[in-house]
């Protein structure tokens, strides 16, 4: 059986990417009805017309998750149609990078509007509804940055390990009234940020090497695999699961340097 039939899930950023995986699992496989909230609206329409063609229910709500104004009227929109939200799935989120010295406070002020505010907006909003009905799961997606960090992201990094914060925070807060608060910290993903950062390299090939060094796997992920993790954690079988901060990365956090580039005899120790 569907393990989400007839629970309803509200997913930012679902016009593409990791999102869009996410609503692909939960309407296609685990029987919800998802709301595709994204500032994207020709692509967030695309999205709901395939997945309604592949026999999903699916509605897109613009949405820009940075305004309160803006959150608060998808989610009525989706309460007013279906009257409850059981799934809230945070993954609408802004990638940057630029050296520290270059950073103002414009480039600050999105990132955390988004990567942040944005994830405190939607629980705000939904927060009442999931307490009215003594039941919720908010999966809010996070990022490997909150374990280990890079150069140049200072405020991605900044909101990401905000997010995890918020996550526990809140898992502590309501356990007790039966709303469940969990995160997945995804690695490199295949999604259009691989694509751009494979486009960027003066040789794909050494970009490929390079990225193959740092992630055990030797692959990048599939965003399914972000949509079925999540899945689990929406569901009944994680009910027992809150809190957490989960890292989906091929093994790219638990490796302490990048494997070697160099053939190396065995070191035993005496």
């Amino acid at each position: 059986m569907a393990r989400l039939q007839g629970k309803t899930a509200l997913i930012t950023g679902a016009a593409g990417g990791i999102g869009r995986a996410i609503a692909e699992v939960f309407a296609i496989e685990e029987g919800a009805h998802v709301y595709l909230a994204d500032r994207d609206e020709q692509s967030g329409l695309k999205a709901e017309a395939e997945l309604t063609a592949a026999g999903a229910a699916a509605k897109f709500v613009r949405c820009d998750v940075s305004s309160a104004v803006e959150v608060n009227a998808a989610v009525q929109q989706m309460i007013g149609a279906k009257g409850r939200v059981d799934i809230l799935v945070n993954n609408a989120g802004v990638n940057f990078s630029k050296p520290f010295d270059e950073l103002t406070t414009e480039d600050w002020d999105r990132v955390l509007g988004v990567d942040l505010r944005g994830v405190f907006l939607c629980t705000r909003a939904c927060i009442g509804h999931f307490l009215r009905q003594q039941a919720g799961s908010v999966i809010n997606i996070a990022s490997v940055h909150t374990l280990a960090a890079m150069p140049g992201a200072a405020p991605y990094d900044a909101a990401k390990c905000g997010v995890v914060g918020m996550t526990k925070s809140l898992a502590v807060e309501y356990a007790a009234r039966k709303v469940r608060f969990n995160c997945i910290s995804p690695g490199l993903i295949d999604t259009q940020i691989w694509r751009d950062i494979v486009t960027a390299s003066e040789d794909s090939s050494e970009c490929e090497a390079h990225w193959w060094a740092n992630i055990p796997m030797g692959r990048v992920g599939l965003a399914r695999e972000i949509g079925l993790l999540a899945a689990f954690l929406a569901s009944d079988d994680a009910a027992y699961l809150t809190g957490a901060n989960i890292p989906i990365d091929g093994g790219m956090t638990s490796q302490l340097i990048s494997k070697e580039s160099y053939r190396s005899r065995s070191v035993e120790g005496r």
